[in-house]
């Protein structure tokens, strides 16, 4: 079967970053700042953007609320006003104009009605059109521990397996009841999966009886590291999903869209050479400004 060579990234902000509250009520969670390698301040969703560039991927989709579609639409495709401009170092002027080259690359979505992950993912379906693409979350970011950024390992194994990835990484027992969870048999031990089943959010108990991983220490689990790289048939899941009024917690889900997934067309877990760090809560928002800046 002839590979489709991945040029779309997709990233949904058009959360409400409750999790964050009161500082999203002013600031979306996405445009948070954090200190990179260089000492360079940035908003996370920039850093996300430039993980994609990096592996290779040339137009990015971003989901967001219309309300919030000006805020994204100055900080990638608006330069700053002369009189700003002016002010600005020689480099930091030169990093303006790289925003803007950056900002040709990106594609504003909306999602109207905020219904859950699995619907904003489903906004991207007509920009996506008929394309395997790269899906990242809106609050991760990524350092890697080899010489290829974290996205670009994904897009590897995609290139090796052409079938939907999942990346993974390893978490303790105490932890996944908040993390997306998966079981199945090693094709590569440590590295590569084939997945076997997809869980949102288990209990201890239910991880242990269901998704234990041979090799694995007995209170450690794959959960989901933030990255995916998904055919187009995921839209057709998605599609009947929301056409059925079929919804979980309340809203529309991606995870059980993507167990059907694998089920139909078979599923590869990756287990990323790299760190993710969560922006998406106080506590370890925290912690990535601590330590993001370091590992880099």
């Amino acid at each position: 079967m002839q590979k489709d060579r991945v040029k779309k990234a997709v990233i949904p902000v058009a959360g409400f970053g409750t999790r964050l509250f009161p500082a999203t009520k002013v600031i979306k969670k996405e445009l948070f700042p954090i200190i990179d390698g260089d000492g360079r301040a940035k908003p996370v969703i920039l850093a996300i953007i430039e993980e994609a560039i990096s592996a290779g991927i040339t137009e990015v989709g971003i989901v967001v609320q219309p309300d919030d579609k000006e805020i994204f639409e100055n900080l990638l495709k608006k330069p700053p006003k002369k009189e700003l401009l002016a002010k600005l170092s020689p480099e930091n002027q030169e990093y303006s104009r790289y925003l803007q080259d950056l900002g040709s690359k990106i594609t504003i979505l909306l999602q109207e009605e905020q219904l859950g992950y699995g619907h904003a993912v489903f906004c991207a379906k007509d920009w996506v059109e008929n394309e395997p693409f790269l899906l990242m979350l809106g609050d991760h970011i990524y350092a890697s521990n080899s010489e290829k950024p974290c996205a670009s390992q994904v897009l590897d194994v995609y290139e090796q397996v052409n079938q939907s990835i999942v990346s993974l990484t390893a978490m303790s027992a105490e932890i996944i009841h908040k993390a997306g969870c998966v079981t199945g048999v090693w094709h590569e031990f440590n590295s590569i999966l084939k997945v076997t089943q997809l869980y949102e959010k288990p209990t201890i108990e239910y991880a242990q009886s269901n998704l234990r991983v041979e090799g694995m220490p007995e209170n450690q689990f794959l959960c989901i590291f933030g990255l995916y790289l998904l055919t187009p048939k995921i839209f057709d899941f998605l599609a009947e999903h929301i056409n059925q009024n079929f919804r979980e917690r309340g809203e529309f889900q991606l995870t059980s869209c993507l167990e059907r997934l694998r089920q139909e067309e078979g599923m590869t877990g990756y287990v990323v050479k790299g760190k993710c760090f969560d922006t998406g809560l106080p506590d370890t928002y925290r912690q990535t400004m601590i330590d993001f800046k370091n590992v880099l």
